[in-house]
């Protein structure tokens, strides 16, 4: 494969705090209208506080969600948290062009984010029975994504520094009682930034990506 082949770039957004539904829109759109050359991005991001229930999402799983919206999507899994302090990483991938299956793409973000935790000295792995990575039988991160004509969007959340009370409030991921683990509970004050940069570097390497560029600009269609 070509070293200037689009399978071998990848494009990192660091979007600071943006609206859920509009960011899943524009993964929508990049998706329906991209072709075999068109760029594979990951886009990094905080959302305000929000309830995502996927495709497979049961109503009985969100027990009582007070003054935080519901938003019905259509990547795979049930009901989870977003809000600050929680980053995001959402996946817009070809995955033809790169020759993975789906199977692939999850093990591959499972084993960046083991290896990210494990840079601030938390153990953490994923499970057969429930997607996600856990620490002392905990999820710390959360995995939801969606396939389209081949190509991935939605992706992961990492909890780092944020609020998890709302995560009472429902089953997280279809799991009752499922306890919640963050960053912050095993490291003084940590470094948002530096765990998305580390991220970022872990996630090119186990997708086979050989270029990383870096933007702070929104996707827009050309």
């Amino acid at each position: 494969m070509a070293a200037d082949s689009p399978a071998q770039r990848i494009l990192f957004r660091d979007l600071g705090t943006v609206d859920y539904v509009s960011t899943w829109h524009a993964m929508q759109q990049l998706t329906d209208i991209r072709t075999d050359t068109t760029g594979d991005e990951i886009w990094f991001l905080q959302h305000p506080p929000v309830f995502t229930q996927g495709q497979a999402g049961k109503a009985e799983h969100v027990l009582a969600p007070g003054n935080i919206p519901i938003v019905q999507v259509d990547r795979g899994g049930q009901v989870t948290y977003h809000g600050p302090g929680q980053l995001v990483g959402y996946l817009l991938l070809d995955l033809r062009r790169k020759k993975m299956g789906a199977r692939d793409l999850v093990s591959a973000i499972e084993q960046s984010l083991v290896q990210t935790l494990a840079e601030q000295g938390i153990d953490a792995a994923p499970r057969a029975d429930a997607p996600g990575v856990y620490t002392q039988g905990r999820k710390i991160a959360s995995l939801g994504l969606r396939i389209r004509h081949g190509c991935s969007f939605h992706g992961l959340a990492l909890n780092i520094d944020m609020d998890l009370e709302p995560f009472l409030r429902i089953n997280p991921c279809g799991y009752q009682g499922m306890q919640m683990a963050q960053v912050k509970e095993f490291v003084n004050a940590p470094d948002f930034a530096a765990i998305r940069a580390r991220l970022a570097h872990y996630l090119s390497a186990n997708l086979g990506y050989t270029e990383a560029h870096h933007s702070t600009t929104p996707w827009t269609p050309e």
